[in-house]
């Protein structure tokens, strides 16, 4: 179990000290809700839990098989929806990946970014889609 501290600063901005390192980060309202769109969203930061979450499980089933994915990124769009309550309505991540991998370990590597926690504690609402590009 971990735990995170969340305070309200004002201004729709929140502080958030992971416990156990005391690291810290702020999140502010985006523009379209009433913020000012100063730092991560709450909601921003499900994409880039899903991301992260993502590459470090593609990076354990790698540093497992001794596979070298140093280099790889993600970016993922996130598109927000009104109706029938505001939430996020989709998740596109984009990954960029080493060309030198074979195709047996572009497939588990795609497959190991599947089994990401974060991914499948997600409501079944929100679509999510992958792509793998390998430069």
């Amino acid at each position: 179990m971990t735990r995170i501290e969340i305070q309200y600063e004002g201004e729709l901005h929140c502080r958030a000290v992971h416990g156990p390192t005391g690291t810290a980060l702020m999140t502010d309202a985006p523009p379209d809700n009433q913020g000012k769109g100063e730092s991560f969203s709450p909601t921003d930061l499900v994409g880039t839990a899903m991301g992260t979450c993502m590459l470090t499980i593609m990076g354990i089933y790698a540093r497992r098989k001794g596979i070298d994915m140093n280099g790889s990124r993600v970016e993922v769009l996130k598109e927000m929806v009104a109706d029938p309550a505001r939430r996020i309505g989709r998740l596109t991540a984009t990954f960029t990946m080493p060309a030198l991998l074979t195709t047996i370990q572009r497939a588990a590597l795609e497959n190991a970014a599947r089994g990401c926690p974060v991914h499948h504690s997600l409501h079944p609402d929100v679509q999510v889609d992958l792509i793998f590009r390998y430069a």
